[in-house]
């Protein structure tokens, strides 16, 4: 299987260079495209060769390198090096803090109370204030990347070290919201200046990243120098990471965008919060039925559809909370079986009348073919499906007008679990318009319970019972490196370089 992985990953690479990577959760090396020397030379020997003197990353040429505005893919993880936030996430999407010491909330969970750490200086030797993070959390709150996330603060105190944030709604998971990086006030409109482990600067005429001298947390980087290769474009980005002179790239697998890679690389596939899941229109029939919706889950082999029309790029969820979360109720899970799906369907009343349409977005390769699967399966077991594959205006489109039965559709979640935008009356990502007052209720005692993972667990149990949507897999993308040049690497959700002194960087010298 790791060879087959191997060959599919060299044919198929989709990179989008999202922004996106998780916990490693496994890593695989691709050693059979790569155009090796087949002399007699030592294997040492020839290892050796293939080691850069410098370790270089990808950038944008021209672009901003502010963490709130860049663009997504590559110019955040050169950013990531640069600045810091509040709190970091683990691999399991739970927060730990990093230039905030320590935190209180009241009781409503509608005011949090940040104490900043004592002795953190920017690279440039100024101290880190509270007003610096208070002017980078209101940039993101009007920043197209974090707003969405943001919305619910009210307002914004700073006063020395502590800062004050007032929220108009309960969210007792609001601190998994802040990992948002913190610059410089005043320096974001040039090179952005962060408290991180490294500092942009110019090094014999090239962008490079130097090691810190001011690093709160000690001169434990691995080298004292990455070099910024100039690209333009993803395809640049691939080309250069082909011909090794970028040692380091984020993809995701199952994008729109399908290229090819050769060489020898490593591959740590990593967990994300983008949900996929079959939105149903409620408002018509069988789907206005709740146990006709809840076999539709029953009916879902997902391991199998990860494996076959994912590429194993995927985790099998049955519920909108990732399974690598401890708030994912594993204890509700149900495991496919063709003969339960059998006997649920007949036991739900349903009478097949008409085929039912399941809307795909046309440009991604992998969702029509996800898709194809699902309908497929369902007209065999009795529930005639059609699929019909949409260019993505067209997509929103129909599901803007109910002009569908079922949908395939992507979701990029929050790591605070909060459904309300998918499934809360006047939600924004709530298509189907449903009216559920018993999911607003376990929505509003979800963001103000005090064990929010039995909170997650009501709400997932009625999720199960009525299904007004179906989850099937939460994404993973994967971070590329060249092979044997980064050891240690534990990327989580935000940060490829997640746990940085862990990361072992293996140079030629020069």
């Amino acid at each position: 299987m790791k060879r087959l992985f191997a060959c599919f990953l060299a044919i198929w690479m989709t990179c989008t260079l999202t922004g996106c990577w998780q916990d490693v959760s496994d890593k695989t090396e691709d050693d059979t495209l790569w155009p090796h020397d087949q002399s007699s030379e030592p294997q040492e020997a020839q290892e050796e060769t293939l080691l850069p003197t410098v370790l270089s990353l990808p950038y944008l040429a021209g672009q901003t390198l502010d963490p709130l505005t860049c663009p997504d893919g590559m110019q955040q993880v050169v950013s990531s090096l640069i600045c810091e936030s509040l709190f970091q996430l683990d691999s399991t999407f739970q927060p730990h803090p990093v230039l905030c010491e320590s935190y209180t909330q009241n009781d409503a969970a509608t005011v949090y109370v940040l104490t900043l750490r004592d002795g953190i200086v920017f690279s440039d030797g100024t101290p880190l204030t509270a007003a610096d993070a208070r002017a980078s959390l209101l940039r993101a709150k009007s920043s197209p990347r974090y707003e969405s996330r943001l919305s619910n603060v009210q307002s914004i105190i700073a006063r020395g070290n502590i800062l004050t944030i007032s929220l108009y709604q309960p969210n007792v998971n609001f601190i998994a919201l802040l990992d948002i990086p913190i610059v410089k006030s005043g320096s974001e409109k040039d090179i952005p200046i962060g408290t991180g482990p490294y500092l942009y600067a110019e090094l014999d005429g090239s962008a490079s990243l130097m090691a810190s001298q001011n690093w709160w947390q000690g001169n434990s980087q691995p080298t004292g120098r990455i070099l910024l290769a100039e690209t333009s474009d993803q395809n640049a980005v691939l080309y250069r990471f082909t011909s090794r002179d970028i040692q380091l790239m984020v993809a995701d697998m199952t994008g729109s965008t399908p290229i090819n890679a050769t060489g020898r690389f490593d591959h740590w596939a990593t967990d994300t919060t983008v949900l996929q899941f079959l939105g149903c229109n409620m408002s018509k029939a069988p789907l206005d039925n709740a146990a006709f919706r809840s076999c539709l889950s029953k009916g879902i082999n997902r391991d199998h559809l990860v494996s076959a029309y994912l590429s194993g790029h995927g985790r099998s969820a049955q519920f909108p909370v990732s399974p690598a979360s401890p708030f994912y109720p594993t204890s509700l899970e149900i495991p496919y079986s063709s003969a339960g799906f059998s006997s649920a369907l007949k036991a739900s009343g349903y009478t097949p009348k008409q085929t039912l349409t399941l809307l795909v977005n046309s440009e991604n390769s992998f969702k029509v073919a996800a898709a194809t699967y699902l309908a497929s399966a369902f007209t065999t077991a009795g529930i005639p499906m059609e699929v019909l594959a949409l260019p993505w205006e067209d997509f929103l489109a129909a599901l803007a007008t109910g002009k569908y039965d079922l949908y395939y559709g992507e979701v990029k979640l929050q790591a605070d679990w909060d459904l309300s935008a998918l499934l809360a009356t006047g939600g924004s990502l709530n298509y189907g318009r449903r009216y559920d007052p018993e999911i607003d209720e376990l929505l509003l005692a979800y963001r103000s319970a005090d064990d929010p993972s039995a909170a997650m667990r009501n709400l997932c149990r009625y999720l199960q019972s009525s299904a007004p949507i179906v989850p099937i897999c939460f994404k993973k993308v994967s971070v590329l490196t060249q092979s044997d040049v980064l050891e240690g690497l534990s990327p989580t959700v935000a940060e490829p370089f997640y746990d940085l002194s862990s990361c072992v960087i293996h140079l030629k010298e020069s």
